[in-house]
């Protein structure tokens, strides 16, 4: 009997149920850019990053209700007040570029978020930085630099407030990174909502332009799509492992890409392909490789319990 054959398939089936929830992943996040580029420069970015994070925490009410009554130590309110003090000049830079470059240039410079949380939690968390991880960060790099090409082009400052939101996403996920330790991931998500809304309030109050019904719909169904994408990523995560889910966001580059052709008529850019492949292939080799040194550590550290400590030479 063939013992090893019902954990195979469970797991090509969790696989698959991974795989199914990353791609609808992709299709909400892909919807908030599109919505937001839909909406464009009509609105001032400061405003519009407040209005989705505003109906955010409409939608994150119960768990954000119950944080609260809970409580926090006071290490852990410095960690949220620093997260979304981040995360504010995140999503204004973010809005900013998504008015004024294409959906697929701000999807693939967003690729960048990962290796400079790798290279953060080098310089700031005390983390091993081998030279595989190294040498992946190089080549995603590479891949950013093959999306921009300065010096064949004119950069705009839509790609510069990209690359700059990216940077701003990677520190506050890097604060994110203690916090999970501190408090429920729901918690977590709510209170950055929260912190998020308050801190934008009153650079959209100066900026303040009337919206439309169809722009506080637009925004809302923004804030809905995002609330779904990081649920869906959350149950890919839980499903399969990130080495399996992890390739797969390369698909959000590809529907940016056909949204912004379809819709907005933006041209398609191989190059755009062509470096966002090579960062995801960065990424997700990266991710593969940490994975297997931690069931490398997991299976040393099982066979250290069974056996004891070793005894020493002679």
């Amino acid at each position: 009997m063939d013992l090893t054959a019902p954990y195979s398939d469970q797991q090509s089936r969790a696989n698959l149920i991974g795989i199914g929830w990353m791609v609808l992943t992709t299709l909400f996040f892909v919807g908030v850019n599109g919505i937001v580029r839909w909406i464009g420069a009509d609105l001032p970015a400061a405003q519009s990053a407040f209005l989705r994070f505003g109906f955010g925490v409409l939608f994150l009410f119960a768990p954000l209700a119950a944080a609260l009554r809970g409580g926090f130590p006071r290490a852990t309110w410095r960690l949220f007040l620093l997260r979304g003090s981040v995360h504010v000049f995140a999503v204004t830079l973010w809005f900013y570029a998504m008015a004024r470059i294409t959906v697929a240039e701000v999807t693939a410079i967003g690729f960048l978020n990962p290796i400079i949380v790798t290279a953060g939690a080098a310089l700031f968390l005390g983390e091993r930085l081998g030279w595989r991880r190294t040498l992946a960060i190089a080549v995603a790099l590479i891949g950013a630099l093959i999306v921009l090409r300065p010096g064949m082009r004119e950069l705009q400052t839509g790609h510069l407030a990209q690359l700059a939101a990216a940077c701003c996403f990677g520190a506050s996920y890097l604060v994110a990174k203690p916090l999970s330790r501190l408090a429920p991931p729901a918690a977590v998500v709510a209170m950055l909502s929260l912190i998020v809304t308050v801190g934008l309030a009153p650079v959209a109050a100066l900026v303040w332009v009337p919206p439309s019904g169809a722009e506080y719909g637009a925004l809302a169904a923004a804030a809905a799509c995002g609330t779904a994408a990081h649920y869906c990523m959350t149950r890919a995560f839980a499903a399969a492992p990130m080495t399996v889910t992890q390739p797969v966001t390369f698909l959000q580059l590809i529907w940016a890409s056909l949204l912004g052709f379809a819709v907005f008529h933006e041209p398609l850019d191989p190059w755009v392909l062509v470096g966002g492949a090579v960062m995801i292939g960065a990424i997700s080799w990266m991710t593969w490789r940490e994975a297997q040194l931690s069931s490398r550590r997991r299976i040393l550290s099982s066979a250290d319990r069974r056996d004891g400590p070793a005894l020493p030479p002679g």
